[in-house]
């Protein structure tokens, strides 16, 4: 598929579906899986062969059904609403400025957004995304695929600050901070706390902590001020 045009119509479009967002955000409080929905989108890149990425193609069956995207059609449907008012708007677009506006709306910092994204109907193969259940070398193996660094899947691996696990979906339970829906760094906090009744701690969280060079970012966005104070229920 062609990449859209992107001139001051599309722009308009691009700011009442950010509006539209903000608003079935704040209703159905879904921030988490909207900003999940970005990721799994995104996080099939492979910088080399240049395919999977931002397309918009996990709305395919075949991809919603890869057990990584387990519960993701609910955001997918959600997303339906907004893009049948704004039928211009790519679906890779739209995905990705879902999990930015989840970010700003639940305290998080206003992040720059620039459209142009082509839809793809062409699903990658399944595996390209994270498994939990793994260490270092499998989240370096996946996010170095995609062209990020070290610091980069650190940072990626804060969104954890925001929902929870659900056992039916990845076979895991439970929120990884105390607030989960609230954005800030209090997952990074929580990682160097240790173990903490009630919160939790994946194999590929703990990664973070136990292999050095992920540790000494984790240390640094622990530290990190929190500007943004306000919270979802707000």
């Amino acid at each position: 598929m062609a990449a859209p045009v992107v001139d001051a119509e599309y722009l308009k479009e691009i700011e009442k579906a950010r509006r539209d967002l903000r608003a079935l955000i704040s209703s159905k409080q879904c921030a988490p899986i909207m900003l999940r929905l970005a990721w799994h989108d995104a996080g099939t890149y492979d910088a080399k062969a240049k395919t999977g990425g931002p397309n918009g193609s996990i709305r395919n069956v075949e991809e919603l059904n890869q057990s990584a995207n387990n519960g993701l059609k609910i955001a997918v449907d959600l997303c339906e609403e907004v893009k049948a008012k704004h039928p211009k708007i790519t679906y890779a677009d739209l995905y990705q400025l879902a999990g930015i506006v989840a970010v700003e709306v639940t305290g998080g910092p206003s992040i720059d957004f620039v459209p142009g994204r082509k839809d793809s109907d062409a699903s990658p193969d399944e595996g390209r995304l994270p498994d939990a259940e793994q260490g270092p070398s499998h989240l370096r193996n996946v996010f170095y695929r995609m062209g990020l660094s070290d610091r980069d899947i650190v940072a990626l691996s804060g969104g954890h600050t925001l929902g929870r696990a659900h056992k039916d979906r990845s076979g895991f339970d439970g929120p990884w901070t105390k607030e989960p829906l609230k954005f800030d760094n209090s997952y990074f906090k929580e990682l160097l706390k240790g173990e903490t009744k009630g919160l939790l701690k994946l194999p590929t969280d703990k990664a973070l902590i136990e292999d050095p060079k992920f540790r000494i970012y984790v240390e640094q966005y622990a530290k990190i001020m929190q500007h943004h104070t306000r919270s979802y229920q707000n």
